[in-house]
Formats: C-alpha cells, sequence, structure tokens
C-alpha cells in the first residue's frame, strides 16, 4: 500500500466563506469536491508544498497559514497523511488555473457537497467551529 503526504487549505474569504474545487473524474476519489492543495513533494516542508499548490491550483500567494489539524487516513489502496492549514490572508485573485470548477460556501453547508472519505474529519471540525 502506498502512502502520500498531502497539504490541504481551508481558504476562508473575508465574507467567512470557504473555498472548494471540484476534482476531475480521472483522479483518484474523481469527480468529488475538496478543499485545494496536493501532494508535498521530496525534500519540501509542508508550508513550502501548501505555497506552491495554491499557486498552481489558484493563482494566488500565501501571506500567512496556520497549522490546524493532522488526519491519517487509510483508502484500500494507499494511505494518506493530510497536513491542514487555514489560509484567510493570501495575493491575487482565486481562479481555476486546472479548469476546476470552485464555490465559495458557508461552513454550515459544506456537509451537503461529496467529499472524499479522508476529509471527514475536516468538515466535522469546520461544522463544530
Amino acid at each position: 500500500m502506498s502512502f502520500i503526504r498531502v497539504v490541504v487549505g481551508i481558504i476562508i474569504n473575508t465574507d467567512e466563506k470557504i473555498l472548494i474545487a471540484k476534482r476531475a473524474s480521472h483522479q483518484h476519489q474523481g469527480d468529488k469536491w475538496e478543499f485545494p492543495g496536493g501532494k508535498i513533494e521530496e525534500g519540501e516542508t509542508p508550508q513550502q508544498a501548501l505555497r506552491r499548490e495554491l499557486k498552481e491550483e489558484l493563482g494566488i500567494s500565501i501571506q500567512s497559514a496556520r497549522q490546524i489539524k493532522e488526519i491519517k487516513h487509510n483508502y484500500t489502496d494507499k494511505t494518506v497523511l493530510l497536513d491542514v492549514y487555514e489560509v484567510r490572508d493570501w495575493q491575487g485573485e482565486v481562479h481555476g488555473c486546472e479548469g476546476q470548477p470552485l464555490l465559495w460556501v458557508d461552513r454550515l453547508v459544506l456537509s451537503q457537497y461529496d467529499f472524499p472519505d479522508a476529509n471527514v474529519e475536516i468538515l466535522e471540525a469546520l461544522s463544530a467551529v
């Protein structure tokens, strides 16, 4: 079974809406909604990976981020370790650089969207705030 370490950005705007993105059909857990982020590359710190991933996916430059959670989840074919960060301060306009649909949603309705199983703990933490 493979092991993948991933950074996740919980991007919150000034209206307290949270950004979610739709995964491409061909990806693992395809067509589900997710919080932006991606794999940590060899030699990268989680913070470096978060900055790189959000620049590549959304076209934004993070000014600050705060780690809020670490989650380990076992799928049948892989184990993922999610380093979850809250991001409230960035420069640039958010857009789907990879053509992915994006939505700003209220934390109270996040559970209405279909997320990968590894995100359940994130959703629970966000709804408890």
